[in-house]
C-alpha cells in the first residue's frame, strides 16, 4: 500500500488561511472608512510586501481597488513591478482590471475568498490570468462573504 504525505498541503491550507486573514483585516478598513469591504495583501517568502483595501471612495478614483493599492506597494517593497515569486490574497474574486493587472505583474499565485459572480474574472473569462498563475478560491469564502452582505444591508437598511 503506498502512503502519502499530504502535510504540505494542510501546510499551504494554513497558511493561505493566515494571510486570508490579513487581507480580511484590510477589508474591515474598508468596511470602516465606507468603501467596499475587499482587501488584498500580497506575501514574497512568508512576508508581506503589499497590503491594500478599496479606496474608490476617499480617492474618488474607480481605479483605486484592493488589489491595485497591493501591487503598488508590492512593486515599490521589491524594486520591481514583476511578482512571480509572490502570492496575492484577496477577499473577493478580483475583477477584470484587477485580474488584468494580475497578468501584467506576472503574478505568481492569486487566492480569494468569496466569488463574485456578476463582476469577477471568471464569470468573463478564465484566461485573463498570467498562464503561470496557479489560482485557487474559496478561502475563508464564508467570512469573506458575510463582511460584504453585512456592508451592502448596512447601505440599503
Amino acid at each position: 500500500m503506498t502512503y502519502y504525505d499530504f502535510s504540505d498541503v494542510k501546510d499551504q491550507d494554513k497558511e493561505d488561511e493566515h494571510y486570508m486573514l490579513m487581507a480580511l483585516h484590510e477589508a474591515q478598513k474598508a468596511f470602516e472608512s465606507e468603501e467596499i469591504p475587499i482587501g488584498a495583501v500580497i506575501v514574497c517568502k512568508n512576508r508581506i510586501v503589499g497590503r491594500g483595501h478599496n479606496l474608490t471612495e476617499q480617492l474618488n478614483d474607480v481605479t483605486a481597488h484592493a488589489e491595485m493599492q497591493a501591487f503598488t506597494a508590492a512593486s515599490q517593497t521589491l524594486g520591481g513591478k514583476y511578482l512571480k515569486d509572490c502570492t496575492l490574497y484577496v477577499t473577493v474574486e478580483p475583477c477584470v482590471m484587477c485580474a488584468g493587472a494580475a497578468y501584467w505583474t506576472q503574478i505568481g499565485r492569486l487566492v480569494y475568498g468569496a466569488t463574485e459572480p456578476k463582476r469577477g474574472f471568471s464569470s468573463k473569462s478564465n484566461n485573463l490570468l498570467h498562464p503561470k498563475t496557479l489560482l485557487k478560491g474559496g478561502v475563508l469564502a464564508a467570512d469573506c462573504g458575510r463582511l460584504m452582505t453585512r456592508f451592502f444591508e448596512t447601505r440599503r437598511g
